[in-house]
């Protein structure tokens, strides 16, 4: 069964480029435009990855986080933000308060997101070779081994 990741963005072409790029790699991919329809995306199917957005209309990037974070469920449910290079997030302290794997600076490079998931989901090369995203080892496999520590995979730069 292929892992489903949800893309939260209020921007039509980011969602197509990403979905495309994910669809293509053998994801399932479920799309919302604000976090309200993410958030209830996540209730109704589920979902192994979110990757969103951090300023849309309804319920913004960083409310979702909170409200996913605030399940007990979902503490570990992989999210990585997106946000335009003018909106600053500092990684560091998304990692800290709300274990956001990574903050990725719009534009973003489709390839670059779908080596990060398959990174996090386990569908990827092992950590550490050359070419993949700057981030930290995942410890375990996302398909039957331990699950990945996501407390020591560090986020990306958003320079």
């Amino acid at each position: 069964m292929p892992k489903r990741v949800l893309l939260c963005d209020d921007e039509i072409a980011i969602l197509r480029a990403a979905e495309f790029k994910l669809k293509k790699a053998g994801y399932e991919v479920q799309m919302a435009s604000d976090g309200q329809a993410g958030w209830e995306l996540i209730q109704r199917s589920g979902v192994d990855m979110v990757i969103t957005d951090c300023q849309m209309p309804r319920m913004s990037g960083l409310q979702l986080v909170e409200r996913i974070r605030s399940e007990p469920a979902l503490q570990q449910l992989p999210i990585v933000m997106l946000t335009a290079k003018g909106f600053e997030l500092r990684p560091e302290e998304l990692a800290a308060k709300w274990n956001v794997l990574a903050v990725l600076p719009k534009p973003f490079s489709p390839r670059e997101l779908l080596q990060l998931v398959d990174r996090v989901l386990g569908n990827g090369p092992p950590p550490g070779l050359p070419g993949m995203p700057t981030s930290a080892c995942l410890a375990g496999s996302a398909d039957g081994g331990p699950k990945p520590d996501l407390n020591s995979f560090s986020p990306l730069e958003t320079s």
